[in-house]
């Protein structure tokens, strides 16, 4: 009986707190607070409807513009963005709770309190596709493919406001101003530029579409009119004109910036040092003569087309092997023959140097990859794209693991993919945030019916398309490919192939070189004779160079790779080949 009482005043209790609970519970019927940013262009910027992506962005502090404050690590601040198709002078593209952003998905989850916002409208144009598809896309502008800095892209001035998402606030932004064009660069007595249309890009993409280059000239070439010269061809992401060459010593008035990613207060005096030093080597008597060449092949998915003919991109790589490059060596008189061409570069430009050696190996006499991205599909960094099902996560019956995406020299993450690959769906819905997760997928995937890439996988959940990932398979994974191909491609390859990477890489790029080199190892008839090296605590991009740190040896590229190019060449060349009126 005591107990019965006792239970009945428990009960009595529990119905009470849920009553109280209920009341303190806003009811189904409750509206939550309508919080939106209202933007829009006026006709002093555009008297046509625009169509594109409205970025919205939102910083805490105002040390830099809030559109230089994206990035994938823990300072990155928020962007938020929605299409625009045709959107008028005076319209207003509207910013609600209900569009996806990061790293906070919702404007909902923001915390109160004040902001610097901003909106950049980054403008599509339409492409008519060879393939009958009309796409829009962001084409480049003379930028590298880069929203927060393109030349014509609308911005508004950063404005302080008082957010608070438990109230109702609409925020008026208007698209104020326009990026300016960028200034080319100007041709001096070593460095030349030249642009020139390619009939097979135009073909593909329904205009016409440009490739260019910066030439680094030998010393003497022009006392030298009858020397015709081996090309050392850099791979790499966009470069606005010829790196790492400086003709004067180093500034004495520049103010010392400390590098972070490097630890090294200075840096900045470092590199121009560097390139000094660069341009003493070059114009020295014991530097080999050869033309150096920096590539831009931007396209409307990133700052480089990665060098190869893909379905969504069109013949990038048949339009540098065979159109761009023969210019160039006929302009510059180049000897013009595969065994005279050498190709090299890091991360980005480490898969191409390898790709276009595997892809055209006769063309090219020898390739250097340092850093190279993910080389094997079967460790596309941290991801298999065969077996695993979720690329953001581990599989697990239960447990949410996620799977990091950057790390430091000691394994510290700052990242994951599912970081990445939402900050690129932000800025950018059918693989058009110009970034690298969206250009990979846009070189290596078929066409889509709507003739944008077909995802490898779902960009907001992860889960992987694995008919996609065979196409990848056979037709980009490059260890697959040369699995498959040896006994044709074996021979042509012999001595060609060298592989650097960090056992550190930021980017776990080095899980892909062991698989490639546990294949190259095994190869007879014939064996590859190349190099596979590995630096010790080594982070991105480390590239063969054990004496000095990654901070140095990262600058020193031509200087490392284009002297054991020429004892290649003067071991390899056919016979009657001129060895000779370019060593003075």
């Amino acid at each position: 009986m005591k107990h019965n009482k006792q239970f009945m005043v428990n009960l009595l209790l529990g119905f009470a707190s849920l009553l109280l609970f209920s009341k303190c519970t806003p009811s189904e019927n409750n509206h939550s607070p309508d919080i939106s940013f209202s933007i829009s262009f006026s006709e002093s910027q555009s008297t046509e409807s625009l169509d594109g992506r409205v970025l919205l962005l939102l910083a805490k502090n105002d040390k830099e513009e809030p559109r230089f404050q994206i990035s994938d690590g823990p300072k990155s601040q928020l962007i938020f963005g929605i299409d625009v198709d045709g959107l008028k002078p005076g319209e207003k593209a509207i910013v609600d709770a209900n569009v996806f952003g990061y790293p906070i998905n919702s404007l909902k989850e923001i915390p109160a309190g004040d902001y610097f916002v901003q909106a950049v409208f980054n403008k599509y144009e339409t492409f008519n596709l060879s393939t009958g598809h009309s796409v829009k896309l962001p084409p480049d502008k003379g930028e590298g493919q880069k929203w927060n800095i393109k030349p014509g892209n609308l911005f508004s001035t950063p404005q302080k406001i008082s957010f608070d998402p438990g109230k109702s606030q609409t925020f008026e932004i208007e698209l104020n101003n326009e990026i300016p064009p960028i200034e080319p660069p100007k041709d001096t007595k070593y460095i030349k530029h030249i642009k020139i249309k390619s009939e097979m890009l135009s073909k593909f993409w329904g205009r016409d579409m440009y490739l260019g280059a910066h030439i680094l000239l030998p010393e003497g070439f022009d006392e030298h009119p009858e020397a015709k010269y081996p090309l050392a061809i850099m791979h790499g992401h966009f470069p606005s004109d010829f790196g790492g060459f400086r003709t004067t010593p180093p500034d004495p008035d520049l103010k010392p910036e400390f590098s972070a990613r490097f630890g090294l207060e200075g840096y900045n005096k470092i590199v121009q040092q560097e390139e000094y030093n660069f341009y003493k080597q070059w114009t020295g008597p014991d530097f080999p003569r050869v033309i150096a060449i920096e590539i831009q092949h931007p396209t409307p998915y990133y700052d480089d087309s990665y060098a190869v003919n893909s379905a969504n991109m069109g013949p990038y790589g048949d339009a540098l092997t065979y159109e761009l490059i023969p210019y160039i060596e006929e302009k510059f008189r180049g000897l013009g023959e595969g065994w005279s061409r050498f190709v090299y570069g890091g991360s980005t430009g480490g898969w191409e140097a390898l790709a276009v050696q595997v892809f055209y190996p006769d063309e090219y006499n020898g390739c250097i990859a340092a850093c190279p991205d993910p080389i094997d599909f079967q460790a596309y960094t941290v991801v298999n794209i065969y077996e695993d099902k979720n690329a953001y996560y581990l599989d697990s019956d239960f447990k949410r693991t996620k799977r990091p995406g950057h790390r430091d020299s000691l394994g510290h993450i700052s990242s994951t993919l599912e970081d990445s690959n939402h900050r690129e769906l932000a800025m950018g819905t059918k693989g058009r945030s110009g970034d690298q997760w969206d250009i990979w997928q846009a070189v290596y995937s078929p066409m889509g019916e709507d003739g944008y890439p077909k995802p490898i996988w779902d960009k907001l959940t992860g889960e992987i398309d694995h008919e996609v990932a065979d196409y990848w398979k056979e037709n980009y994974d490059l260890t697959y490919i040369m699995q498959r191909d040896w006994e044709t491609l074996g021979p042509k390859l012999k001595g060609k192939l060298n592989i650097y990477c960090g056992d550190m890489d930021n980017y776990y790029l080095n899980n892909a070189v062991y698989i490639t080199e546990k294949f190259l190892e095994s190869t007879t008839n014939p064996y590859y004779e190349g190099e596979v090296d590995y630096g010790d605590r080594a982070e991105h991009c480390w590239n063969g160079d054990h004496k000095h740190p990654n901070a140095i040896s990262r600058l020193r590229y031509h200087q490392m790779f284009i002297p054991k190019f020429v004892d290649r060449i003067m071991k390899t060349a056919p016979a009657g080949a001129d060895l000779t009126s370019w060593k003075y």
